[in-house]
C-alpha cells in the first residue's frame, strides 16, 4: 500500500479553511456541512482529556469562536432549495470554468457521490482539472471523495474457510463493485491517480463510506417510515436478512472527514464504518420493535424490486453484505463516536432523532363534554383531519378482550406445539388467560361491568401503543372522572424521577383538552330529533339519553372534576359552546381545535391520497363554477326579463305621449283649418278653375296673381 501512502505533515493551524461540499441541499451534504460548519480548525487534534471534559466542546464551542471554524461553500441539487444557513456561499455556475474559480478559492474540496450519479462526472473533472492547475495554487488544497461500500460488494473473501474475516484499508485493492457501482471505483481510482503528482500541494483521499444512518435518515428511511406509518401488518425484510450491513451514523462520518482534514492522514484510501457486524435482518427488527409493531417479515429480492417507494439505490445498498473493520479511524483518528457500536446499540436515540429531524412528532388531544354534545364527531372529524387515532372506551375494550382471547387460545394449542414453537409468547399467553379469567370474575359480580382498574389499565396499553405514540390519538369522552385521569396518567414506578417536577406520564398525557358545552334543553332537542332507525338499538333512547346526562352532571358539579384534573396540572381546557352554532359538520369547532393543535407533524397524504384530493378539488371547482355560471345565467335571465319589461313600459308610455302630442295637435289645428276653409280655400278653389280654363303659360304666376287679385281683407 506504499503508492497510497506518504510520511505524515506537520499540522499547521489555521485560523480558518474554506471548504467546498457539493450537494448541500441533499442529505449528507447538509449534515457533513452542519458538522463542520461548527468544527474549530484542528479541534480534532487536541488530547483525549480535553476531548472528555466537554464532549465535542470543540463543537459546541464553535458558535463563540465563529472566525476559527470551517467555512462553508457548496452547491446545490435542486437550484430552488432554500439554502442552509450554515453555507457561506452557494456556487451558482453556468459552465464548470466557473465552477473551477471558486474550486481554486477553497483549500479543502469534498465531493459526495453516494447519492447524486451526477456528481460522479463532475467529481472526476474536478479532481483533474485542479491537477492542472497545481502550480498556481495559492496554498496547498485537500480533495476528499465521499464513496460507499458498495464499490467492495463484489469483493472474494480474504479467506474462503473464513468468511468472517473482515476487510479493511489493506485489502483496497483487492475490491470489486457492485454492477451498479463500476462508475464509483473508477472514480475513486482517478482520485487515487491524482493525488500522486505532487503530494505537498495538491493532497486526494477516497473515503469508503458504511451505510448512512441518523438525523432523520437515508437509506433505511424506507424502513423506518414503514414502521412509522404502522400501515404493514410487519416490517419486511429483504431475501434471508442474515447479510451483514456495513453502517456509519452520519454524525461519525462527518467526525471522520474533520479528522482527514485536520490531520492530513498519510493513508490516501481510508474505511469509514463503525463496531458493528449487523445483519440485515438485526437491522428490520430492532426498527420494526421500537418504531413499529415489531413484527417482521421476510419477502424474496424480485418482490422488494416491486415495492415503488423502495429506490433502486435503497435497493442495492441494503443487500449488500460485507464484513468491513475501519482499522485506520479505530487506531489513528479522534472520532468523538455518537454510535460506535452501531445502529442496534443505538436505536432508542436514532428513533428520537429520527422524529424529530422529520417532525414526526405524536399530536395528543381529549374531548370531553355532555352526552350528545358531538365529542364522537368532533374525534373522528379530527383523527381523519390529522391522521390521529380514534380512541372510544367501547373501542378499546372490544380490541383489548378480543387480543386477550385470541392469545388465551395459544394456550389449548400447545399440547400439540413443538418445542420451538413453545417461545416466550407462551408465558405471554398465561398471564393474558389469567387476566382474562379475572375480567370474566369481575364482570360477573358487578353485573356486567368491568371494573375501572382494568378499564384503565387497557387504556394505558393503548395510549403506549406505537401507533399511538408515532402519531397521535384523540380520546373520546375518557377519563370521565378526575380519579380516571389520575390513575390513567399517572407515572408507573418505574417512571418516577425524584428530580423531576413533572407528575403525570407525558408520553400519554393530552397536549390540549376540549371540552364541549351545551345546555341540557338544546341536547335534549338534539335526541328528541334523531330518526327513529338512528336511535334504535343504541343508548341515545330518552330513557338512555336522560340517564346518562343526569350522571354526567352528577360527576362534573364538583370541585374535584375531570378538567380540574388537567386545570391543576396548567393543561387548561378550551370550552366550546356547540349550542351557538347548530352546524352538523361542526367546521368552526374543527377549525377552532385545529388552531389549537397547529399543522399536522406527520408525512402528510401519500400520492394515492393528493390525487384524489386533487380530484375531489377539481370536482368542486367545477361545481363551483357550474352553480356560479348557474347564477350568474339566473340574474342575467332576471336582468333581461326586467329589462324587456321595463321596455315594454316604455314603448307603451311612448306610444301614450306620441298619442296626447297628436290629440293637443289636432286639437290646435282646428282654428287654423276653419280659417283656411273660411277664408282661402273658396279663392284658392275659383283660382285653381280659372287656371284650368285659361291655361296660361305659367300656371303658378297665374294663380299667384290671381289670388293677391282675389285676396279677401279679413278684419
Amino acid at each position: 500500500m506504499s503508492d497510497i501512502e506518504e510520511e505524515e505533515e506537520p499540522v499547521q493551524k489555521l485560523r480558518s479553511k474554506r471548504i467546498f461540499i457539493n450537494n448541500v441541499d441533499l442529505f449528507t451534504g447538509k449534515n457533513l456541512g452542519q458538522y463542520l460548519s461548527q468544527c474549530i480548525v484542528g479541534s480534532s487534534l487536541e488530547d483525549n482529556e480535553e476531548e472528555e471534559e466537554g464532549e465535542t466542546g470543540s463543537v459546541h464551542s464553535a458558535a463563540s469562536h465563529k472566525e476559527g471554524a470551517y467555512r462553508v461553500i457548496g452547491t446545490l441539487k435542486d437550484p430552488n432549495a432554500k439554502p442552509p444557513e450554515f453555507v457561506t456561499e452557494i456556487v451558482n455556475f453556468k459552465t464548470r470554468e466557473e465552477l473551477l474559480e471558486k474550486l481554486l478559492e477553497c483549500d479543502i474540496i469534498i465531493y459526495n457521490i453516494t447519492e447524486d450519479a451526477d456528481s460522479i462526472d463532475e467529481s472526476v473533472w474536478s479532481v483533474s482539472s485542479l491537477h492542472t492547475e497545481i502550480e498556481h495554487f495559492d496554498s496547498p488544497k485537500m480533495f476528499i471523495l465521499l464513496s460507499t461500500v458498495l464499490t467492495w460488494a463484489k469483493s472474494k473473501p480474504l479467506d474462503p474457510d473464513d468468511p468472517e474475516i473482515p476487510f479493511t484499508e489493506d485489502d483496497y485493492r483487492r475490491r470489486k463493485p457492485h454492477p451498479n457501482f463500476k462508475e464509483h471505483i473508477s472514480a475513486e481510482k482517478m482520485v487515487i491517480k491524482f493525488g500522486k503528482t505532487n503530494k505537498q500541494k495538491f493532497q486526494t483521499y477516497v473515503i469508503a463510506s458504511g451505510l448512512t444512518y441518523g438525523l432523520g435518515e437515508n437509506i433505511f428511511h424506507f424502513l423506518f417510515k414503514t414502521a412509522w406509518l404502522g400501515e404493514a401488518s410487519a416490517l419486511q425484510c429483504f431475501g434471508t436478512g442474515t447479510n451483514i450491513v456495513p453502517t456509519i451514523h452520519i454524525k461519525d462520518l462527518a467526525s471522520v472527514i474533520q479528522n482527514v482534514c485536520d490531520s492530513k492522514p498519510k493513508t490516501r484510501y481510508l474505511v469509514a464504518v463503525d463496531d458493528s457486524q449487523n445483519s440485515l435482518e438485526e437491522i428490520v427488527r430492532v426498527v420494526s420493535s421500537k418504531g413499529g409493531g415489531g413484527k417482521v417479515e421476510h419477502i424474496s429480492k424480485e418482490d422488494a424490486l416491486l415495492i415503488k417507494d423502495l429506490k433502486q439505490n435503497e435497493f442495492d445498498s441494503l443487500l449488500v453484505n460485507l464484513r468491513m473493520e475501519a482499522m485506520f479511524v479505530k487506531e489513528s483518528m479522534s472520532v468523538r463516536w455518537v454510535a460506535e457500536t452501531g445502529m442496534v446499540d443505538a436505536i432508542d436515540s436514532i428513533i428520537k432523532e429520527y422524529k424529530q429531524t422529520r417532525g414526526l412528532l405524536p399530536m395528543r388531544a381529549c374531548i370531553l363534554g355532555p352526552p350528545a354534545s358531538g365529542k364522537s364527531t368532533v374525534a373522528d372529524l379530527l383523527c381523519k383531519k390529522y391522521k390521529l387515532h380514534h380512541i372510544t372506551v367501547k373501542d378499546v375494550i372490544d380490541d383489548t378482550l378480543a387480543k386477550l382471547e385470541q392469545s388465551a387460545a395459544r394456550l389449548e394449542q400447545t399440547g400439540s406445539a413443538t418445542g420451538e414453537e413453545e417461545d416466550e409468547d407462551d408465558g405471554k399467553a398465561q398471564e393474558d388467560a389469567e387476566l382474562l379469567e379475572q375480567i370474566k370474575e369481575s364482570k360477573e359480580s358487578n353485573g356486567g361491568r368491568i371494573e375501572d382498574q382494568y378499564v384503565i389499565k387497557f387504556f394505558r396499553e393503548k395510549l403506549k401503543s406505537m401507533p399511538c405514540q408515532n402519531q397521535g390519538f384523540v380520546l373520546d369522552g375518557f377519563p370521565k372522572t378526575y380519579e380516571h385521569a389520575k390513575d390513567l396518567f399517572a407515572l408507573e414506578d418505574e417512571e418516577e424521577d425524584e428530580s423531576s417536577k413533572v407528575n403525570y406520564d407525558a408520553a400519554i398525557m393530552p397536549e390540549i383538552v376540549v371540552a364541549l358545552d351545551a345546555p341540557d334543553d338544546f341536547l335534549k332537542d338534539r335526541i328528541m330529533n334523531l330518526p327513529e332507525e338512528v336511535v334504535q338499538g343504541t343508548h341515545n333512547t330518552e330513557e338512555g339519553f336522560l340517564r346518562r346526562l343526569q350522571e354526567h352532571r352528577s360527576i362534573n358539579h364538583e370541585d374535584e372534576t375531570v378538567l380540574n384534573y388537567f386545570d391543576e396540572l396548567e393543561i387548561h381546557p378550551e370550552h366550546i359552546d356547540v349550542s351557538e352554532n347548530a352546524d352538523p359538520k361542526y367546521e368552526a369547532t374543527i377549525e377552532k381545535i385545529a388552531g389549537m393543535l397547529g399543522e399536522p407533524r406527520n408525512y402528510g397524504p401519500t400520492p394515492e391520497e393528493k390525487e384524489e384530493m386533487e380530484r375531489a378539488a377539481a370536482e368542486a371547482r367545477l361545481r363551483k363554477e357550474a352553480d356560479e355560471r348557474a347564477i350568474r345565467e339566473r340574474n342575467e335571465a332576471e336582468e333581461a326579463a326586467i329589462m324587456k319589461q321595463r321596455q315594454e313600459e316604455w314603448l307603451e308610455r311612448l306610444e301614450e305621449v306620441r298619442r296626447q302630442e297628436r290629440e293637443v295637435l289636432e286639437l290646435q289645428s282646428i282654428p287654423l283649418r276653419n280659417y283656411l276653409m273660411k277664408h282661402v280655400m273658396p279663392t284658392l278653389t275659383q283660382g285653381l278653375i280659372q287656371c284650368c280654363q285659361v291655361r296660361p303659360d305659367d300656371p303658378v304666376d297665374y294663380l299667384a296673381e290671381f289670388l293677391f287679385e282675389q285676396n279677401p281683407q279679413v278684419d
